[in-house]
């Protein structure tokens, strides 16, 4: 007994560390073992601090190298899968998504791949690559000339395809919160992806963690567009009382 699971931890670490968060069922699908198996092996690499359970989801525990885009992605990584497991449970089998290029997105696009038969349209490189290979899904990318820092493009062709899209929900994220500017972000390029998206979408669900409500260091100086009555805010802890105002028209759902 004692050979097999250390086997099955090698395997495990090793591929949780590569794809960053991985739900248990999806990783006992590629392993071809049970959940019950991966549950009682994860455990004790857990409770060492080799990975984090979060959600159902197992979450590599390794701190990023060098890229911006992958350091973003360490930071406050479980808050940012709390609210990729929530945002989940919002979109379902057969939906249409526009998807942004922000960390957190980059975990919901990682949480998406249980679901099947989605239509997505992102001008991440990272996004498309994580979902375009779900059989049955259509995952159309974005243009073609991508930023160094995050494999994000934002040439005309990437605005040109996101224009002609028609979907159910675009999912966003932002740098900062203000309760008075609203949702800030760092590029005007950004700024103009979030107006195009939302234009195609019926429905925006906005993805930012309780950090993105503090004072920033580097204060973002770009307003998001201002999200409509209805829309989806999703966050892990609920927002605090100088918000309200700001955040009155919206749905708002904590994930925890």
């Amino acid at each position: 007994m004692t050979q097999p699971t250390s086997k099955y931890s090698e395997e495990i670490l090793r591929r949780v560390d590569m794809m960053g968060t991985v739900s248990v069922q999806e990783l006992s699908q590629i392993m071809g073992v049970s959940d019950q198996t991966i549950r009682r092996v994860t455990r004790p690499l857990a409770e060492r601090g080799a990975l984090s359970k979060v959600h159902g989801a197992l979450v590599s525990t390794k701190s990023a190298l060098d890229p911006p885009f992958l350091s973003r992605m360490s930071l406050n990584r479980e808050a940012k899968v709390a609210i990729a497991h929530a945002v989940v449970e919002i979109v379902q089998d057969g939906d249409s998504l526009t998807i942004d290029t922000g960390s957190t997105s980059a975990f919901i696009a990682q949480m998406l791949r249980k679901r099947r038969k989605l239509t997505v349209v992102t001008n991440s490189a990272f996004v498309a690559s994580t979902l375009a290979m779900i059989p049955g899904n259509n995952v159309s990318m974005a243009g073609t000339q991508l930023r160094d820092h995050d494999s994000a493009s934002f040439d005309r062709s990437a605005f040109q395809v996101v224009e002609r899209a028609q979907v159910d929900y675009c999912v966003l994220s932002a740098s900062m919160v203000h309760p008075e500017s609203g949702f800030l972000i760092h590029e005007q390029c950004e700024v103009d992806m979030a107006f195009a998206m939302m234009n195609c979408a019926s429905r925006s669900i906005m993805a930012v963690d309780a950090s993105k409500f503090q004072p920033q260091a580097r204060k973002p100086a770009l307003r998001q567009p201002k999200l409509n009555k209805g829309d989806i805010l999703v966050t892990n802890v609920t927002p605090p009382d100088a918000f309200r105002h700001m955040l009155a028209e919206l749905e708002i759902q904590i994930a925890d």
